[in-house]
């Protein structure tokens, strides 16, 4: 699969080792995956308010640091330990919803002058996008197999790279200033890569109807609901992104 918390081995393993009792269902998913959602806009919603009410407006940093190592920590170990995902979701929410809050505002802040709205449009299209392909899915517009799975699979594992290359030059104060920077090939980059965030979901919708059919166990729907709320945390973040440089090539 293109995410990797929703893979094909993990789909595999989870399918063919069924539980006694309940297995999962599509709406016990999106149950999950909502109430997933409900707890990072909570967290969101704290540090949100942490950002505009402190006088220092660096006193927000310890939340986006700590919601964003503390999530990449939880996201590990139930990728490793998907059964862990009923305990550890909630929690991967809070702590994401945390380092949200505190990027967004973080974002409203620096563009108040220029985009008051760049936040409220980046959750509006970042709703949108996900009910359109929710939309694509089930109309099978576009036909999700092997060789789409493929692609989107390559597509994430290069953008991956291309961040972690990123991270690691920036270490040694080297700026790959096209991933940064406002200019046309830095728009460019930001549309394909949330064009591969979107489809993305795709994949994950794709994930969640076959591990359903195949009688899964009843935690997976924790655990595919974890993965589809990775994506579009991920598929948010990359509009944001791609808003605020809109902005800046006004300048």
């Amino acid at each position: 699969m293109a995410n990797p918390v929703l893979s094909e081995s993990i789909f595999r393993k989870n399918s063919a080792t069924l539980s006694e009792g309940l297995t999962m269902t599509v709406q016990g998913t999106a149950m999950k995956a909502l109430i997933m959602i409900l707890m990072v806009l909570a967290g969101a919603s704290y540090t949100w308010k942490v950002a505009y009410e402190s006088i220092n407006p660096s006193s927000v940093q310890p939340w986006l640091w700590g919601g964003a190592l503390g999530g990449f920590v939880i996201a590990m170990i139930i990728s490793f330990k998907p059964k862990l995902a009923q305990y550890l979701a909630p929690l991967y929410s809070i702590l994401e919803g945390l380092f949200l809050g505190a990027i967004s505002a973080t974002y409203s802040q620096a563009f108040a002058e220029k985009a008051s709205g760049i936040v409220m449009n980046a959750t509006i299209l970042t709703i949108m996008t996900a009910i359109s392909m929710l939309l694509i899915y089930r109309l099978r517009i576009i036909k999700v197999n092997g060789s789409f799975i493929r692609i989107i699979t390559i597509a994430t594992g290069a953008i991956g790279l291309y961040y972690l290359v990123s991270i690691l030059l920036g270490l040694f104060g080297v700026n790959i200033t096209m991933l940064h920077n406002s200019s046309p090939l830095s728009i460019g980059i930001s549309f394909v890569i949330v064009g591969v965030a979107a489809f993305s979901l795709l994949a994950d919708f794709h994930f969640i109807e076959r591990a359903t059919l195949s009688g899964a166990p009843k935690y997976m729907e924790w655990y595919s609901a974890f993965g589809l709320v990775v994506t579009i945390i991920w598929l948010y973040l990359e509009i944001l992104r791609l808003l605020a440089k809109f902005v800046g090539s006004r300048d």
